[in-house]
């Protein structure tokens, strides 16, 4: 869409549609906006290959609604996370077409359609409260165009109902283990899978769990081969460090 922005307006130029003045600002504003605020980088389709994605915790929703509506305007898609019902009201105002995904707190507006990967991700959840961060990566997984496969409530203090899931855990091409308490659920999937495993910890738990702290020392000292963590509850940072993986491994085939 970047790309596409640039030929547009070089075009325009070209068929005298604009003028040289016009040209210059378009062009000028295309590797990013500044609304004073913030400062939209649009170059990072280019280089990232997906779109800034909008941290919606701590923006006003009039500053969530503003980036989001700029970034529409200029044809990109919109992912923001950790967003509010009032930050999706505020964006609602201005995209009708904006879609807010309750559990994952997340709002997207879609403007270009994502190629689909045919490898699957797979999001395994120890126990029930930690389904808003295990949604927030299934979610972002799937918007970043991978189809997903969901298996909640599989912590290893009923293992065998981990094990029932087995099968279908192993087709998947990587997978994102999350959990919270003492964060056993991807050491033990490390042990059971041949594919990547991104353990998030989670700050469910009690007293002594730290806020995820425990679950996350637990995950870096993890004895299982292949399993990398991201940071406590960074549900998004999972889906979009397994989307990467999962890419490499569609071009190789």
């Amino acid at each position: 869409m970047y790309n596409e922005r640039i030929l547009e307006v070089l075009m325009n130029f070209k068929q005298d549609k604009i003028s040289k003045e016009e040209a210059l600002k378009a062009l000028k504003k295309l590797p990013y906006e500044d609304l004073g605020f913030a400062k939209i980088d649009y170059h990072r389709e280019v280089r990232k290959g997906f779109p800034e994605v909008i941290f919606c915790e701590g923006k006003t929703p009039e500053q969530v609604k503003e980036i989001a509506l700029n970034m529409h305007k200029n044809g990109s898609d919109v992912l923001g996370t950790r967003a509010s019902k009032d930050h999706f009201k505020a964006v609602k105002e201005v995209v009708d077409k904006a879609v807010y995904y309750k559990e994952a707190r997340i709002i997207s507006i879609k403007n270009t359609p994502v190629k689909k990967t045919k490898g699957i991700i797979g999001v395994v959840a120890a126990g029930t409260s930690d389904l808003p961060i295990a949604e927030e990566a299934a979610v972002t997984a799937e918007l970043m165009g991978n189809s997903v496969k969901r298996f909640y409530d599989v912590g290893v203090a009923g293992l065998h109902r981990l094990l029932d899931k087995l099968d279908e855990i192993r087709q998947c091409r990587v997978l994102i283990a999350v959990a919270g308490m003492e964060g056993a659920l991807p050491t033990v999937l490390g042990g059971l899978v041949s594919v990547p495993i991104i353990a998030v910890p989670t700050s469910v738990g009690y007293g002594t769990n730290f806020h995820g702290l425990s679950a996350l020392l637990a995950m870096l000292n993890s004895c299982s081969s292949g399993v990398s963590v991201v940071n406590i509850d960074n549900g998004f940072g999972a889906a979009y460090s397994a989307t990467l993986i999962n890419k490499i491994g569609e071009e190789s085939k």
